[in-house]
């Protein structure tokens, strides 16, 4: 199952299972999974811990040290859970001693050729990160989040549960969960409905959820008015309590 092309550090652990291609390399410090595949060609640095049953295309670079200049070579790492996806020359890199020292990736992700994952993103889990979609530094994705081909994210922006972000959108606030946003610069156009069903929203909360959109963008309220209607919504609809809450912790504002 390994290649003897490929070099494999004397600190590297691989669990059973685990396939790696001609010329790959895996450094000092990178544990992987069972049943994980590293592509031909692909690098993983350490620290780095993969899960199981990952699949690394080739001449992506996973685990790396991160793209900050105030990155004095401290041990920070990166953390992959199971069942990821990434594709050709994809980037991920470690976090940075400014945040948690930890970057994260959940599990059943897809990261699509080209894309970036800057130091200290947390993502979560179903997340699909089409050709080239970038993130910046200290990010955060929600689960089932889909962000389109080339879509670019501001650091220290927050990108919610369910949310659409169309092709080349340019996002340098916080997108609302369920939202639908698209453009440069970034604005909301609707929810995202069709995710929702297939995801298995009921036909009421999916309603409910776009008349909880109507709260926040179209009623003229201001923010702060909004969230206090739709904290009086949540009461009966659960579905608003993420929405609720991810707007009450937002930092920058969102896009609105």
């Amino acid at each position: 199952m390994i290649d003897p092309r490929a070099a494999i550090a004397a600190g590297a652990e691989l669990d059973e299972g685990v396939s790696v291609g001609p010329f790959a390399v895996i450094g000092d410090g990178v544990q992987v999974g069972a049943g994980t595949w590293v592509g031909p060609h692909a690098v993983i640095q350490g620290p780095t811990v993969l899960g199981r049953d990952n699949r690394i295309f080739q001449f992506a670079s996973v685990g790396e040290a991160p793209q900050d200049k105030k990155y004095g070579g401290e041990p920070t790492r990166l953390e992959i859970g199971d069942r990821n996806v990434i594709r050709e020359c994809a980037t991920v890199h470690r976090g940075t001693v400014q945040d948690a020292g930890v970057t994260r990736v959940g599990s059943d992700n897809l990261l699509m050729a080209y894309t970036h994952v800057a130091h200290d993103c947390t993502i979560g889990d179903h997340v699909i990160l089409a050709n080239a979609a970038s993130l910046g530094g200290h990010i955060t994705v929600g689960d089932w989040a889909i962000l389109g081909g080339f879509a670019i994210v501001h650091q220290f922006c927050r990108i919610g549960a369910h949310c659409f972000c169309g092709m080349g959108s340019v996002i340098s606030m916080d997108v609302p969960p369920y939202v639908t946003v698209s453009g440069h610069p970034a604005a909301a156009y609707g929810i995202n409905s069709e995710g929702l069903q297939r995801r298995g929203f009921a036909p009421d909360a999916v309603a409910r959820i776009r008349q909880a959109y109507k709260v926040l963008y179209k009623s003229g309220l201001r923010l702060e008015e909004a969230i206090a209607a739709l904290q009086e919504q949540a009461a009966e609809t659960p579905e608003l309590e993420p929405l609720v809450a991810f707007l009450r912790a937002s930092r920058r504002g969102i896009v609105r």
